[in-house]
């Protein structure tokens, strides 16, 4: 029988369970995505598919490492407590190896890896099963650095990785570090979107209409104020955390490197949390007795 790609997703987004798992229960069950979800339920999949929709923003990041090549992972659960748990961690650092190791090419990929005798899906819906939290591999990058590579984890909640060109271990190390505190959106200017450009030089612009100053000189402030920014938000621009007086190009130009690639991650950036009001809580049940 032939199961649509948007069947595959609906299921997948009802249960949360992988892809190849949702495509084998529509088969058995003809499409009907019901029976299917319901297949998936009785097959031991339960706990996971009913805590797959609770939101998982705490979490750890890892690295893993072998010489000039490195796996960067987040792996998210529902409290800081799962998240600092032995099982929990050895998971994490499991998913990072076998991303080193196998370089997989999607998110997908890496979740079917089998490094022991279950793959990773199953290892954590298996996970998920025994300590009753959703679990969730957000996402990883694999690094190879053609130089020195900087690996860096604060706290394990911010991971980075930064691969030079030229230079040596430490200043690729101190980048990292540099990363991890400043968090730069973009390596250079010319790396900002178009569209980021405009939008920061209308808001600019906007904000100096105000001033009673000739059209050219206004032209010239509004590009004044951009560069500053732009010097803000780009990682060569930024002044270096570890000498403010001195820029990252600066840094680098010093040193004869260049950045080839640099990626942070922070625990349940993008994520939106609940936020809950235990005061509020408190109180309603007091007004309801």
């Amino acid at each position: 029988m032939n199961i649509t790609a948007d069947a595959v997703k609906q299921l997948r987004e009802r249960t949360g369970a992988g892809m190849m798992e949702c495509k084998k229960a529509l088969v058995e069950t003809a499409g009907d995505l019901d029976a299917a979800a319901e297949l998936m339920r009785k097959t031991g999949l339960a706990k996971a598919d009913k805590k797959a929709a609770r939101v998982a923003a705490e979490g750890t990041v890892v690295i893993e490492r072998s010489g000039n090549d490195a796996a960067l992972v987040e792996v998210n659960s529902e409290t800081d407590f799962v998240a600092r748990s032995d099982e929990f961690q050895a998971f994490a650092r499991e998913v990072a190896r076998a991303a080193l190791q196998s370089a997989p090419p999607t998110l997908e990929a890496l979740m079917s890896l089998t490094p022991g005798a279950e793959s990773l899906e199953q290892r954590r819906r298996a996970l998920i099963a025994k300590i009753g939290e959703n679990i969730s591999v957000r996402r990883f990058v694999r690094v190879s650095s053609p130089g020195p590579l900087g690996a860096y984890v604060h706290g394990s909640r911010i991971g980075t990785l930064v691969a030079l060109r030229g230079g040596d271990e430490a200043l690729a190390r101190d980048l990292a570090m540099h990363v991890a505190a400043v968090n730069p959106a973009y390596a250079a200017t010319a790396d900002v979107p178009p569209a980021v450009l405009d939008k920061e030089r209308s808001i600019l612009a906007e904000q100096t209409k105000a001033e009673k100053k000739a059209p050219e000189i206004i032209a010239k402030m509004v590009e004044g104020r951009l560069r500053k920014y732009l010097a803000e938000i780009t990682l060569l621009g930024q002044a270096f955390v570890k000498d403010p007086d001195t820029t990252v190009e600066k840094l680098l130009k010093k040193s004869n490197a260049d950045v080839v690639q640099f990626v942070r991650y922070e625990v349940g950036a993008g994520i939106e949390k609940k936020q809950d009001d235990f005061v509020g809580e408190v109180m309603a049940q007091v007004k309801a007795h």
